[in-house]
């Protein structure tokens, strides 16, 4: 198999790294802008498998060139380029997964799906941890039962050594996670498909010591199409994000207060500043660790009935920073799926062609067996 990656940052050379583990891959191009700034773990590995490539993904001519080469591409790059390169690989002839990050983009590719039938070509995006595994997961729960009345999804990454005011650290993107704050979320409630405000309706949920009790609230984007897809067919269906208590406290009123908004404002002297990019700036070098080790935490709750009977399947994730490595649990769990979805697809072991979302495309069995393989253990709690 012959994998290209694009986008060179953290998921990326986590996906990079995690395809160099397969003797089956014998070459993984990383293309980027900046491929001298390969991580420590991914630098010396592989030999002459990996292939480091300096490309813009503006240059549609030398990505659909690097896509034609190979099986399989998978794209860690921000979510904006996913509808075009997308497009790009159908072209090129080549399967293509992403990371996904935007419910409107993924509707777009979607519009893909006959070109890549034409071709026999799968496409798949939100491959990544939310949305992505949990989609996964909620899927199969939902093939188990007879009739599902609830699906409630809870991810979170976060530190292992919480520091205050905040106990966060930036463990992806912080533009990101603003994004998913001031964004509605899209929910099922009696089978039908509402918008529900970020932030709200906070909950506790028990996780074994030393996680224990952590705060859930409504975030968008995390489990993306899920919601048109099963309505009316799923009475409630709902994705909240993890974090330590008391997150929300502080976060509500910063946004309440306009320090999230992407309007300009005038400031002292006539100048005009963005909020959120003044809190970004302000906040992000107190956010950022380093060498801070964080920790994934997932619990999805799928309750119905079968032949009759009521029934809950339980699934419960908590994967830590890998101290070996230096690679973080928030690139474990996103990064590798992302590769195992791209070796799905290179092997031929991808459903159907078309464009699919991975809670249609990607089969659970070899999936979390993949995951495991690589000691990111999903406990199935009955």
């Amino acid at each position: 198999m012959k994998m290209l990656v694009l986008g060179a940052g953290l998921q990326g050379s986590a996906c990079a790294y995690d395809l160099l583990q397969t003797p089956a891959v014998e070459r993984v191009t990383i293309a980027d802008l900046r491929v001298d700034r390969l991580p420590g773990f991914l630098r010396g590995t592989g030999g002459e498998r990996l292939s480091p490539v300096t490309v813009n993904a503006k240059d549609e001519a030398a990505v659909a060139a690097l896509m034609a080469e190979h099986d399989a591409t998978m794209s860690a790059l921000p979510y904006y380029f996913n509808d075009k390169m997308a497009a790009l690989a159908v072209d090129a002839g080549c399967h293509f997964a992403d990371l996904g990050g935007n419910t409107e983009i993924v509707q777009e590719q979607q519009k893909l799906d006959a070109a890549a039938r034409q071709k026999n070509l799968s496409i798949i995006p939100d491959c990544g941890l939310a949305p992505g595994m949990v989609n996964i997961l909620s899927a199969e729960g939902i093939r188990r039962l007879d009739v599902t009345a609830k699906v409630k999804i809870y991810v979170g990454g976060l530190p292992q050594h919480p520091e205050p005011p905040l106990n966060y650290q930036i463990v992806y993107s912080l533009e990101g996670a603003i994004d998913y704050y001031t964004t509605p979320s899209w929910i099922l409630r009696d089978g039908k498909r509402v918008q529900v405000e970020a932030l709200s309706e906070l909950e506790d949920v028990e996780f074994p010591a030393p996680v224990g009790t952590l705060e859930a609230f409504h975030t968008g984007g995390g489990i993306s199409t899920m919601p048109w897809l099963y309505e009316g067919k799923v009475g409630v269906m709902e994705y909240k994000t993890l974090r330590y208590p008391g997150h929300v406290a502080i976060m509500k009123p910063i946004r309440e207060l306009g320090l999230l908004a992407l309007e300009p404002v005038t400031i002292k002297g006539g100048g005009r500043v963005v909020p959120r990019d003044v809190f970004i700036a302000a906040v992000s070098p107190k956010l950022t660790k380093p060498e801070g080790e964080d920790l994934v935490a997932l619990r999805i709750e799928v309750s119905g009935t079968k032949d009759g009977k009521p029934l809950i399947h339980r699934w419960q994730l908590i994967d830590r920073y890998d101290t070996k490595h230096k690679i973080s649990a928030m690139m474990r769990t996103t990064g590798y799926s992302l590769s195992i979805t791209g070796q799905l697809q290179a092997a031929g072991k991808i459903g159907s062609a078309g464009v699919l979302t991975p809670d249609l495309a990607t089969p659970y069995e070899p999936y979390v067996t993949g995951l495991a393989e690589r000691g990111v253990k999903i406990e199935e709690l009955g």
